[in-house]
């Protein structure tokens, strides 16, 4: 990426485009979904049931894998009905959906949340929200691999950061045991602090029988999942505007203003070379596209 506030720093920055790996079963939900789907047809089961809000980018690529390579899909959603792009979506890719309403939706972590759901769906493979858990993650690691192999044609021999949108921490995880200690991961999350990321990752990292070291967490959260605010939305229209790369403004357009806040800040040292994950997730800009665009018009009229 050659970037003015880049330039002037002296930081090299390289993005994993993981929004190019496919039009709809896109960005990091299918390197968390594939272990998902192996698992279910080890086990004989036709299918995945998973949760989700009415924008969600998992919820979303699970709908789109199910139609192009014929696996039932069902989907349990937070909140009562609503008609949005991406759920108009799910039920033209043949997802079945259940409204939870908000206080059901908040059991999705109660001991037996999902044996119900596991007696009237006993062919489909339960995936937690976002497609998180270690299979998710174990699935994640796999991506470090993909981006070193790719070094040589940016001219790069190393890199010196991993940087990282934050969720549920999933990818995260992934990426740290993919990285097996010998690239810091930076995760910006996208929740604010006290909303399970720094619980998750721990976790996952136990489980995967690692140590919990290699990555450090930024809020990068603007004060809200979701939050939207004129910084974010100037940042975001200049970076698409210099760079041609499409971002949203939940995952990635907030990872790197963080980025681009901590260089400018002089937090990351000259000579830095970055790797940043472009998670994909550009099918929920729909949802979001007049509030940036009128948040972007507030901007240039101040």
């Amino acid at each position: 990426m050659r970037l003015d506030w880049l330039d002037t720093a002296g930081v090299e920055l390289a993005l994993l485009r993981l929004d190019l790996v496919d039009e709809q079963v896109s960005g990091n939900k299918w390197f968390k979904l594939a272990p998902y789907l192996r698992q279910a047809a080890d086990l004989g089961l036709r299918g995945l049931i998973s949760l989700g809000g009415a924008h969600s980018n998992h919820l979303h690529a699970l709908a789109a894998a199910g139609a192009r390579f014929g696996f039932e899909t069902v989907g349990l959603l937070r909140g009562l009905e609503q008609d949005t792009p991406t759920v108009r979506d799910l039920r033209a890719f043949g997802m079945h959906l259940h409204w939870l309403g908000y206080a059901g939706y908040r059991e999705r972590h109660a001991p037996g949340f999902w044996a119900p759901w596991q007696e009237r769906y006993p062919h489909l493979l339960p995936v937690d929200e976002g497609g998180g858990g270690l299979p998710g993650a174990q699935g994640c690691a796999g991506l470090v691999g993909q981006l070193r192999v790719q070094l040589a044609a940016l001219g790069w021999d190393d890199y010196h950061q991993l940087w990282v949108a934050a969720g549920s921490g999933t990818t995260l995880a992934g990426l740290v045991i993919g990285e097996n200690g010998a690239h810091e991961v930076v995760g910006a999350m996208a929740v604010p602090s006290g909303h399970g990321v720094e619980g998750q990752i721990p976790r996952l990292l136990h489980a995967a029988g690692r140590a919990n070291a290699g990555y450090r967490l930024i809020d990068a959260s603007r004060g809200g999942f979701a939050r939207l605010d004129a910084q974010l939305a100037r940042f975001m229209a200049g970076f698409q505007a210099d760079s041609g790369v499409p971002l949203e403004p939940l995952y990635t357009g907030k990872l790197l203003l963080a980025l681009h806040d901590d260089v400018q800040a002089g937090r990351v040292p000259r000579g830095s070379r970055i790797v940043a994950v472009h998670s994909g997730g550009l099918q929920g800009v729909r949802a979001l596209q007049t509030r940036l665009d009128e948040l972007f018009r507030l901007c240039r009229m101040g």
